[in-house]
């Protein structure tokens, strides 16, 4: 309860462009009636110390952790390479298992 608390005393602040510091979010928990230990509260402060927690929040789904698409077709060759590979090596070890005598000859 204190992490989701003090994570929305953060958000209050940032939608009203107010610096998030340890006093801060400790005044507006204490306005809302919730006890969090101060613990909380700094390592939040800390945490998102020179951050831009809008720009954070409005980034979320943003396309700049996706793959170029011109990387994406290197990488399926290399893909198809590898698996031609395995089968390969499955049939190299598939044809050993017959040596021209059985377990029990």
């Amino acid at each position: 309860m204190a992490e989701l608390a003090t994570s929305y005393a953060a958000l209050i602040l940032t939608d009203d462009n107010v610096e998030i510091t340890s006093d801060k979010l400790q005044t507006l928990l204490k306005a809302a009636n919730v006890e969090v230990e101060s613990i909380w509260t700094s390592l939040f402060a800390k945490a998102l110390e020179g951050k831009d927690v809008a720009a954070m929040l409005s980034n979320v789904g943003a396309a700049g952790s996706a793959p170029a698409a011109g990387a994406a077709a290197p990488a399926g060759a290399a893909a198809v390479e590898e698996k031609a590979e395995e089968k390969k090596e499955e049939a190299k070890e598939e044809s050993d298992d017959d040596m021209g005598f059985g377990l029990f000859d």
